[in-house]
């Protein structure tokens, strides 16, 4: 009995090892191929606002172009040669593929490329999706192989118009995306950029472009056929398989895969990330367990062989003590050491985390507040590039745009706390002047109302000037995206005072707030628009501002529809700059 006991005892711990490694090997697997998803998303994310930012950074400039003299002279019948090189200066100094400019029969009157072999001047494009259109008064997009050039590309189209409002023309840009997928490829990268028939219009490695998803109807093919879309390109299946929800095969290996559906023109990008790394490390976990586990046996097994051996051997029970003493003291001597370096390492480990997510919150910061200053800065440079002669409005507003990006610029540098130094006595009404004025190009595009109604005086406040307007710029573009899609667009703007509160508030008649709270949008990367439209930074900035004006922003849901914020400010007086003075002195 005793001797079968010895035999099966082995077996059991055995078995008991391997039970517990292949726990731990599938647990720890689960844990880093979360950390691999959760990093496949941050790269996902920043690819996707890549795409979206290339997509929209021209966006506005057919709108512009289209309602040049010149373009306008042009299509009418005027001399082209003066055109050509206007567009070809142009693209030159813009970065653009080319600009050509077509009648309403869609054939090519004037064209950035016109010195070239492969001009587009006498070409004919109306079979084109962008100038069907752009002819029916819409802004067409479309992106697609060159008919003449053979080179892909996205186009932008805008209606010209004429005096007598009729249209006369159709003015096009086409731009090269190309540099997407080089990046990706050199960042090692497997990404896909797949328009919304399932076909792979950008992609790291050449051989998946212009591959399919899935089967193309006979619809589809026909549609792409007559648009010349993908020139004489067989449009074969790719060479891939999803497997669930984060798996699939791509050229017959396994990959964890990501979507994101957030793009405009239901197009999508697919990101493919090698789980190589989670299952050598879960490999890792588990052989440090195995190992930590024989030691374990070992130690037992010895402990109980050195008990036998000091029950047999009574006269040196006292020094085989005193040597399993020693041992244990340096085995914890070890160990500990052991679980300070393990803690050190740990400590380690998280400073870099928070270092890491401190300078990514940064980045995400710099980019939310200075992308939209310099967007306009671009658009109004464009404007002044392509007109005859530069306006002075339009370098005072360009001025006023520079200085406000380089206020940010500097406020970013002590972000965490507020330079009461940079503060002064700031008139709220002149403040929203200005803010208003900076949005006002996007309201007029989308015929937005504004409405504001002002008090008989100033409204006076202690504080930033730079970053007042910032709150009231951050608030009323919101409510501009807001209300994008209702049929009759409107905007209230009102300031007033109390005896010690100064305030003002902006409503809307848009979507509102939602089941969203005040304090869940204070949150980064938390908004209530659409895919693709915004970071969630606005909010959350402009809170912080607000704290350090030692002031309080609410929010709520109007009873029909749309939303209300307001922000308080305490109320500047004439025994408040005493105060400020004395402080000073």
């Amino acid at each position: 009995m005793a001797g079968a006991m010895r035999i099966v005892r082995p077996v059991i711990v055995l078995l008991a090892i391997l039970v517990l490694a292949g726990s731990i090997f599938w647990g720890s697997f689960s844990y880093f191929q979360a950390l691999e998803l959760q990093q496949g998303e941050g790269r996902l994310s920043l690819y996707r606002s890549t795409v979206t930012a290339v997509l929209q950074r021209f966006s506005h400039l057919t709108h512009i172009l289209a309602r040049d003299p010149i373009v306008i002279e042009t299509a009418e019948g005027g001399d082209t040669d003066r055109l050509n090189r206007r567009l070809r200066d142009f693209v030159e100094k813009s970065g653009l593929n080319f600009i050509y400019l077509m009648g309403t029969n869609g054939i090519t009157i004037s064209a950035s490329n016109f010195e070239e072999p492969s001009s587009f001047v006498g070409e004919s494009y109306s079979f084109r999706p962008y100038f069907q259109m752009a002819m029916k008064g819409e802004q067409g997009r479309f992106y697609g192989i060159g008919a003449t050039t053979g080179l892909p590309g996205y186009f932008i189209s805008n209606a010209v118009i004429g005096e007598d409002g009729q249209i006369i023309g159709v003015i096009t840009i086409k731009i090269d995306l190309s540099e997407l997928q080089e990046r990706w490829r050199e960042a090692g990268e497997n990404v896909l950029l797949v328009n919304s028939d399932g076909v792979v219009l950008l992609a790291s490695s050449p051989e998946w472009r212009y591959r399919t998803l899935f089967n193309l109807t006979t619809e589809q093919r026909n549609r792409i056929e007559a648009s010349k879309q993908f020139s004489n390109k067989a449009l074969s299946a790719l060479d891939w398989k999803p497997v669930n929800d984060i798996r699939a095969q791509l050229g017959g290996r396994a990959y964890l895969h990501l979507i994101s559906n957030d793009l405009p023109h239901e197009w999508s990008l697919h990101y493919f990330a090698s789980d190589d790394r989670a299952t050598a490390r879960s490999w890792l976990v588990t052989g440090v367990f195995v190992i930590l586990a024989g030691l374990l046996v070992m130690y037992l097994q010895l402990q109980r062989t050195r008990r036998i051996g000091a029950a047999l051997v009574r006269s040196e029970q006292k020094e085989a003590e005193l040597r399993q003493s020693n041992e244990r003291l340096a085995v914890e001597i070890a160990e500990r050491r052991e679980a300070e370096r393990r803690l050190k390492k740990t400590q380690d480990e998280l400073e870099r985390a928070s270092r890491l997510a401190a300078l990514g919150r940064l980045a995400a910061l710099v980019t939310h507040e200075l992308g939209q200053p310099i967007a306009a800065m671009r658009n109004h440079l464009t404007a002044a590039e392509i007109s005859s002669q530069a306006s002075p409005s339009v370098t005072g507003r360009i001025g006023g745009l520079v200085d406000r990006m380089e206020g940010i610029t500097r406020q970013l540098k002590f972000f965490a706390r507020t330079q009461e130094e940079d503060f002064e006595p700031v008139d709220l009404v002149q403040a929203m002047q200005v803010s208003i004025g900076l949005v006002e190009p996007n309201l007029s595009e989308h015929d937005i109302r504004i409405t504001f109604t002002e008090p008989n005086g100033p409204v006076p406040v202690y504080g930033n000037r730079l970053r007042l307007e910032q709150i009231m710029t951050n608030l009323l573009r919101n409510a501009s995206d807001a209300v994008e899609e209702v049929d009759d667009p409107h905007i209230r703007v009102s300031i007033g005072r109390t005896d010690e509160v100064a305030w003002f508030e902006i409503s809307d008649n848009g979507h509102g707030l939602g089941e969203s709270t005040l304090d869940d949008l204070q949150e980064p990367f938390v908004t209530t628009r659409e895919s693709g439209r915004g970071m969630g930074l606005g909010l959350a900035i402009s809170a912080g501002i607000v704290k350090d004006h030692h002031g309080r922003m609410t929010a709520r849901n109007l009873d029909k529809s749309g939303a209300v914020f307001r922000v308080e400010f305490p109320l500047y007086s004439a025994n408040d700059r005493a105060d400020k003075e004395n402080a000073k002195s």
